[in-house]
């Protein structure tokens, strides 16, 4: 059985369950392939997945792929980055953010 990754990449078929009823927080990254921002945090998004693994759901979105998600949650820009707590929006950034910025904002709702 292969090791579940720490970056998730979900979708419209699976978003509810991965994300809506996750136990722990979690961070969802919408972006798109060509998007120069998104694949500019992309490793940003890569390294909060490992640190914070086992603690926080770390998931991305092709809005593309996703436009029913991307138009449910309102992302008219990508990347937009949207921190959820018992299946609730509690934090949105939209723009390329620092690390600094998605530590605290995923701290604070460990906290």
């Amino acid at each position: 059985m292969e090791k579940e990754k720490a970056l998730l990449a979900v979708g419209e078929g699976d978003f509810e369950r991965r994300v809506l009823e996750s136990p722990q927080p979690a961070f969802v990254d919408f972006s798109a392939v060509w998007c120069g921002p998104c694949r500019s945090i992309a490793p940003v998004i890569e390294g909060l997945a490992a640190e914070y693994a086992n603690r926080v759901t770390v998931a991305t979105v092709d809005i593309d792929d996703n436009p029913r998600l991307a138009a449910q949650y309102g992302v008219r820009s990508v990347p937009t980055v949207m921190l959820f707590a018992g299946g609730d929006v509690k934090r949105v950034f939209v723009g390329a953010r620092s690390a600094q910025e998605y530590r605290a904002g995923i701290d604070d709702l460990l906290h």
